[in-house]
């Protein structure tokens, strides 16, 4: 039994020494991206496991890297992870992603609860001063504040918002955009999302705008608005409620409106499941692709505008993951060094993923109708 067990290691051993070395990534090797190993479990618990087993035992402390961000750049722009995801249980869990309805209303309020409702301190030493949770806009921009706020007024701009319009924001977190819209452009906004955490900071935050803030599934909206924008929350919808989102936003959005949808999207039509981030860090999330996204809009929408600044986020997060260590010690007494280790893991690889440009994130403008003589384009 223990010789059997033994040969077992050795053979996931050289498997996954094999598939390193073609993504140029050596074990103790003397490069910052190469993987020092503590424990000689994580071999095996990584090729049984895939993502979520090499996430956990990173987390478990089994194997350190001084780059991370590096390490997955290498890995992902190599390809090789495709081939440590191929086990059962993966296969179980993607093929319930394309039968079952893990987005349904009843399931809607669990990714507030898990991820968003982790506290307000932990997200303030995180994120910019406007708490704005989603990629920045770095063009020009040196600071992650000035990043963002590029950002938020980008999306404005695109939107073409104009003193006394009514804005709808599907998923509006902590009020950034809404909090921005309304100081800078003169609109009134609606923002909705499922955090109980976030509504209560935001209403606190936009307090004497013209803004209301609810906890609410977007199934549940109800208005007429000139504009409608959606950031960073179409990934919590799933591909099972795509189409019925569409209809939710085209029923809410006048005929001469513009809506606006800032989502990450997946390069490639390969199911996205990544079992450590659906685990600890985005519970039921799915990535769209962009042909997903084009069967929720057909017949309801005309794409006016389609921007990818994917290549942003890699220095989002690496902004996000440089708070965390400059603030870790004013969030060591509330969080554990498993916590930390978890959060570490989750941006840097997906800085690497970004990196390697298999994320993308996609700013799409669409109108009902269409715009009469075209829309113009803001970049």
């Amino acid at each position: 039994m223990l010789r059997s067990s033994l040969m077992r290691a050795d053979r996931s051993k050289n498997v996954l020494l094999e598939l390193l070395d073609r993504a140029g990534v050596s074990i103790n090797g003397p490069q910052p991206w190469d993987i020092r190993v503590n424990d000689e479990r994580f071999y095996r618990r990584v090729l049984s496991g895939g993502s979520l087993g090499a996430g956990e035992s990173y987390m478990d402390g089994w194997w350190d890297v001084e780059q991370l961000d590096e390490l997955f750049f290498r890995v992902l722009r190599s390809d090789i992870e495709s081939e440590l995801v191929r086990n059962w249980r993966v296969f179980a869990t993607i093929t319930a992603q394309v039968l079952i309805n893990k987005q349904r209303k009843s399931k809607a309020s669990e990714i507030g609860e898990r991820h968003y409702d982790l506290g307000n301190v932990f997200f303030r030493a995180m994120l910019d001063e406007r708490l704005v949770y989603s990629c920045a806009y770095w063009k020009e921009a040196q600071t992650l504040r000035a990043a963002q706020e590029n950002k938020l007024d980008l999306v404005c701009r695109k939107l073409g918002l104009r003193s006394g319009m009514h804005l709808l924001d599907i998923g509006c977190g902590w009020g950034s955009l809404a909090k921005y819209a309304a100081e800078k452009y003169g609109v009134s906004v609606v923002g909705i999302n499922n955090s109980k955490e976030q509504t209560e900071l935001g209403k606190a935050l936009c307090s004497g705008l013209p803004i209301e803030i609810n906890q609410q599934d977007y199934r549940d909206v109800k208005g007429r608005f000139d504009r409608i924008a959606s950031i960073g929350m179409f990934e919590h919808v799933g591909p099972k409620n795509y189409r019925t989102y569409m209809k939710v936003v085209s029923d809410c959005l006048k005929d001469d409106g513009l809506f606006l949808l800032h989502t990450i999207g997946r390069a490639n039509r390969r199911r996205g499941y990544d079992g450590f981030t659906q685990k600890y860090i985005f519970p039921r999330g799915v990535v769209p692709t962009i042909v997903e996204f084009g069967k929720s809009v057909d017949g309801l929408f005309a794409i006016e505008d389609v921007h990818n600044i994917g290549a942003h986020y890699d220095r989002t997060l690496m902004a996000w993951f440089d708070n965390i260590e400059s603030n870790w010690d004013q969030l060591r007494h509330i969080y554990d060094e498993r916590f930390h280790r978890m959060w570490k893991y989750f941006l840097l690889s997906f800085a690497g993923s970004s990196r390697a440009r298999r994320n993308h994130v996609w700013q799409i403008v669409l109108s009902k109708r269409g715009v009469l003589g075209g829309y113009h384009a803001i970049r």
